[in-house]
């Protein structure tokens, strides 16, 4: 798709500690800071309109996933995709702001800055069986059909259960993860 959407430059750490969040811990924890995507493109859009971005090489990859799931039956949209580094504090904010912990935020949003969705190679997937962002997600056929193929697509479930990261298993967040050579190639190419 044509549209295609600047990343901003700002200082994550700076941010953290604006919110409360001591990196030393976060570090701790063997996260890691996230550049933020170089460039994106519109990768898909929902029924209202609203554009989904991500790297040039994610997007086809989800479209191409989305498309064989459909022939498959299986019916898989996004909810969520790139998200900036102040998008991120926005969404902490909030939370903080409604009276929760940050301790207890941390555990289903990453810190900005350390969040996949910076890198424009993240998504949050539902279907029209689910809740979004709800665990049970995993009970549906969609998930079953992301587990037995999503890795054909270079897409790679993050926080399975018992993840090391701190993070609730989150079964609808998928990553993009080409090999390096691939990601070399697109650099040089411009696609990525």
């Amino acid at each position: 798709m044509a549209h295609s959407l600047e990343t901003e430059t700002c200082d994550p750490r700076a941010i953290c500690q604006a919110l409360g969040i001591a990196v030393e811990a976060v570090e701790a924890r063997g996260l890691r800071l996230y550049p933020a995507a170089e460039r994106l493109a519109v990768a898909d859009v929902d029924r209202n309109g609203k554009p989904f971005f991500m790297t040039p090489a994610a997007g086809r990859a989800w479209q191409a996933m989305k498309a064989v799931a459909a022939a498959d039956g299986i019916e898989i949209y996004l909810i969520s995709a790139y998200r900036s580094v102040e998008r991120q504090a926005e969404l902490i904010r909030a939370k903080l702001d409604a009276g929760a912990a940050i301790g207890d935020i941390l555990t289903v949003l990453a810190p900005p800055g350390y969040s996949e969705h910076h890198t424009g190679r993240a998504l949050d997937l539902t279907c029209p069986d689910a809740p979004a962002v709800q665990l049970g997600f995993e009970l549906t056929a969609a998930f079953a059909w992301l587990q037995a193929n999503a890795g054909r697509f270079g897409y790679v479930m993050s926080y399975p259960p018992g993840n090391a990261s701190g993070y609730r298993y989150e079964p609808w967040h998928w990553c993009f993860r080409a090999s390096e050579q691939d990601l070399r190639l697109e650099k040089i190419s411009g696609t990525v």
